[in-house]
């Protein structure tokens, strides 16, 4: 990902909070010279400081198989805004976007034994709502098998971390303050968003 330096992410933590806020990302990998992308839920977690991504695919889905195959990239993205020239204090200005992303590499391990992949299930259940995890634990097993055995599950040792806060860096402190409180008056929450990190890099 290309990231001048006024841009670049370099605190690991951050990074992780972003991935772990924004967990609805997107996993490319690459077979034949041809690119493919899924969306997926992932739990985004640490174990003896390495970032593991875990998640599953449809089993029909045929990037299952690919994942294997090269360094599979996961994409966490979510909060972005228009920047309107209206902020600046020269009139001879163009508009821009502001952003942030994470971007993931790492080698994948597909997680197939019931027992491994029911741990896999039930650490989503707790992430995305722990409340059904009493409902899910209640279903007969062969019901809880036969769901299982429709997806692949996989987990992803990343080895390569790029991060990207493209937050008006190179702006004023006045501009700044303009575009903040906006975007904080916005209707929309990914607008809201991009104001709270503008304001915490104050």
């Amino acid at each position: 990902m290309y990231t001048p330096k006024l841009n670049l992410m370099t605190n690991q933590h951050e990074a992780i909070c972003f991935m772990q806020r924004y967990s609805f990302a997107t996993i490319v990998t690459v077979d034949n010279g041809v690119p493919s992308a899924t969306h997926l839920p992932f739990v985004v977690s640490l174990r003896e400081d390495k970032i593991i991504l875990t998640s599953h695919f449809a089993k029909a889905n045929p990037q299952a198989k690919e994942i294997l195959n090269g360094k599979p990239l996961v994409i966490f993205t979510e909060p972005n805004a228009y920047i309107s020239t209206k902020h600046y204090d020269r009139e001879q200005n163009v508009p821009t976007w502001n952003y942030m992303a994470v971007h993931a590499y790492g080698c994948a391990v597909l997680i197939d034994n019931p027992e491994a992949k029911a741990q896999l299930l039930a650490q989503t259940i707790q992430f995305y709502e722990a409340d059904y995890l009493k409902q899910w634990n209640s279903f007969p097993e062969d019901y809880k098998l036969n769901m299982m055995k429709g997806i692949t599950g996989f987990e992803i040792v990343v080895d390569e971390l790029q991060g990207k806060s493209k937050l008006s860096q190179n702006r004023s402190v006045t501009e700044k303050q303009s575009i903040i409180t906006q975007l904080k008056d916005s209707q929309l929450s990914a607008e809201k968003d991009i104001a709270e990190y503008m304001e915490k890099l104050k």
